[in-house]
């Protein structure tokens, strides 16, 4: 059995232990990904390209990697041509704005990695937190900022920008990275950055998120329990999930 757990499979888990059996143990096809995940993953190689100020045409090459990403999806994904042109203008328009939010908000700072792997051991277990971390960058004074990239369409509605789910992400980074590195954790700061498809304006958006002691006290508590439950083979089914579930009513889950 693997020994690690990363903050996807714990987000999975919280949806449904069941369906976290069925895909993370069992090995059956969760999401397969669309054009959605396609345009955000051409745009995250063209972030990093960026934060590490490489020179190349951004634009020839986000549509190169979109392009790529949409011929490896699954044959039974069905796309839309319409949407997918639609979001090689929407690509265009944003990826211009990456490098200027980024010095306007940080004025001097260095790159300290991108997509960098956290594989460290979580205390009282014998498993590992596993992650990537988008970027890492330091500014003058000394702190550490961890920043995520999330493409969307126009924006997060305060909802979700405080949902615990969702915040967890950045929060458990925090922990494990300050573990990994031996920083203390009151000089990271941690953050996402909204790359906005269908924005007018503000194509690129800052999302400060705050990481104290009572929310990372929460979010180990939630990576603990599921542990102990994967642990346990304790996969309950959380009926509220069903509907939205790929497997409802098929010969895995009835």
């Amino acid at each position: 059995m693997r020994q690690h757990i990363s903050y996807s499979e714990l987000k999975d888990w919280k949806q449904c232990p069941y369906y976290h059996k069925l895909t993370r143990i069992d090995g059956l096809a969760g999401f397969k990904g669309n054009e959605y995940t396609a345009f955000g993953t051409a745009v995250h190689s063209v972030c990093e390209r960026k934060m590490l100020k490489e020179e190349f045409d951004a634009n020839e090459y986000f549509l190169k990697e979109f392009s790529k990403n949409l011929s490896e999806l699954d044959e039974d994904v069905q796309t839309s041509e319409k949407l997918i042109e639609q979001m090689c203008v929407q690509g265009a328009t944003l990826l211009p704005h990456i490098e200027s939010v980024v010095q306007e908000k940080f004025g001097n700072f260095e790159v300290v990695s991108t997509e960098e792997q956290i594989m460290v051991p979580i205390d009282d277990t014998d498993f590992k937190f596993k992650g990537y971390i988008d970027l890492v960058v330091k500014t003058g004074d000394g702190k550490y900022h961890i920043i995520d990239w999330k493409t969307c369409s126009w924006g997060w509605d305060m909802r979700k920008r405080s949902d615990p789910m969702v915040t967890y992400q950045l929060t458990l980074y925090k922990k494990f990275f300050a573990i990994k590195h031996g920083i203390d954790p009151s000089k990271i700061d941690t953050h996402f950055i909204l790359l906005k498809r269908t924005a007018k304006k503000n194509h690129v958006e800052f999302v400060d998120v705050s990481s104290g002691t009572i929310k990372t006290n929460n979010a180990t508590k939630l990576l603990m329990s599921a542990i102990s439950n994967i642990k346990s083979k304790k996969a309950i089914k959380n009926r509220l999930s069903c509907k939205r579930c790929q497997f409802y009513k098929t010969e895995h889950c009835t």
